[in-house]
């Protein structure tokens, strides 16, 4: 049997029309960089002129996870006309920080290198994910524009801005010397937090903390909040016992976003934060929130 050449095999990943929920991605594990997790999928909408578009960055504590999408997630964005891509990124088992968020933010580079050829509008793109995806996105939507305009490299000297940002579960700081007196001890139990930093234990991220703290600063959204960063929507469960009662809880904790909150207020920046018999927003979910912002004339 006559095997197919790498090009062909590409191009049968490539769908000539637009996708469907149903459909495979329109354009299937498009590489943004040279290692086997920078890959993208993407399903583009249906419209008139090009799409807004929203990216999934999947959770997994920056250890674990992947990408792969359900039916349910993309087909209510595709019915309004919005893209949807979805990334892979390197793990913190692999490479630590700043690897998997870097990784987000030249994926999104990548991805507004295509706007032409993708039929994406450059100026509407929004970001979503859970937990560490929740963590990269609030960190990519708060950041300072990563984009430089002198580069060699065509893909660098695009923008990392996005439109906004709507998230579940997602850490707002992963430095343990501020979430400990959050959320207590057990949240310090969650791989997540050493791992992030290169530290097979906890132990080892303690005993090292001075080595890491410009890394955990760097990485904590909380700290890069500002009155000019793009409308947040978070999500959480309506669990607020404090302490945090395993290290599961802690890692997810409704705190995280009441502290988001408060910083966003502060400054002003428009933050809405939705935990189940505690706090509500002028949103049904977080679905209508990205529908009203990637949507808006």
């Amino acid at each position: 049997m006559k095997l197919l050449s790498v090009a062909a095999t590409a191009a049968l990943l490539i769908v000539a029309s637009h996708a469907s929920a149903a459909d495979p991605p329109t354009r299937a594990n498009v590489p943004y960089g040279e290692h086997r997790l920078q890959t993208i999928d993407f399903w583009q909408a249906e419209g008139e002129g090009p799409r807004p578009l929203l990216v999934y960055i999947h959770g997994g504590g920056w250890t674990g996870g992947d990408k792969k999408r359900r039916p349910a997630d993309v087909e209510p964005f595709l019915d309004k006309g919005i893209s949807y891509a979805a990334i892979n990124y390197r793990l913190t088992g692999e490479v630590p920080l700043p690897a998997p968020v870097h990784d987000a933010a030249r994926a999104i580079q990548f991805i507004r290198s295509k706007a032409s050829e993708w039929d994406i509008r450059p100026d509407r793109i929004a970001l979503t994910g859970g937990s560490a995806g929740a963590c990269t996105s609030m960190w990519l939507l708060c950041h300072d524009d990563l984009a430089d305009p002198k580069s060699n490299d065509p893909i660098a000297r695009e923008s990392t801005r996005v439109t906004a940002a709507a998230v579940s579960s997602g850490q707002t700081s992963i430095d343990p010397k501020v979430i400990e007196p959050w959320l207590g001890p057990g949240v310090l139990k969650h791989r997540m937090i050493n791992m992030a930093v290169g530290e097979a234990t906890m132990a080892g991220a303690l005993a090292n903390y001075d080595k890491h703290h410009d890394l955990y600063v760097e990485f904590s959204p909380y700290n890069h909040v500002s009155a000019d960063d793009p409308p947040l929507f978070m999500t959480y469960s309506a669990d607020m016992t404090l302490p945090s009662k395993n290290a599961g809880h802690g890692i997810h904790h409704p705190v995280y976003g009441v502290k988001m909150k408060e910083k966003a207020d502060s400054v002003g920046q428009e933050c809405h934060l939705a935990i189940p018999g505690h706090s509500k927003t002028p949103f049904a979910n977080a679905q209508a929130f990205l529908f009203a912002k990637l949507l808006a004339e």
